[in-house]
């Protein structure tokens, strides 16, 4: 199968490795300790863990996507500022 049209670049792999290893980690976190304590963040709404995560993947497609529009295919950058922003979900929200 040419998977060639897909642009699987080494960046684009990490970022969705890391995606997978997130939702392995969480599935695995929540048989350990189910809930997850839900808290309140900068949101002033409940969000729990998976929360969480969600609101995290879906703005590190967005940062990555605005990387490619405004940066280029260079996504080294992109996935550092996921990171950052992970970080910052996690702690704040």
């Amino acid at each position: 199968m040419d998977l060639a049209w897909m642009a699987w670049t080494k960046p684009t792999a990490i970022f969705f490795i890391t995606i997978f290893c997130l939702l392995a980690v969480m599935i695995i976190w929540e048989r350990i300790s189910p809930g997850g304590a839900p808290r309140v963040g900068i949101l002033r709404f409940e969000t729990t863990r998976g929360d969480r995560l969600f609101i995290t993947l879906l703005g590190s497609a967005y940062l990555n996507l605005l990387m490619l529009a405004f940066v280029g295919p260079n996504l080294w950058l992109g996935l550092g500022l996921c990171c950052v922003f992970a970080l910052a979900v996690f702690t704040l929200v």
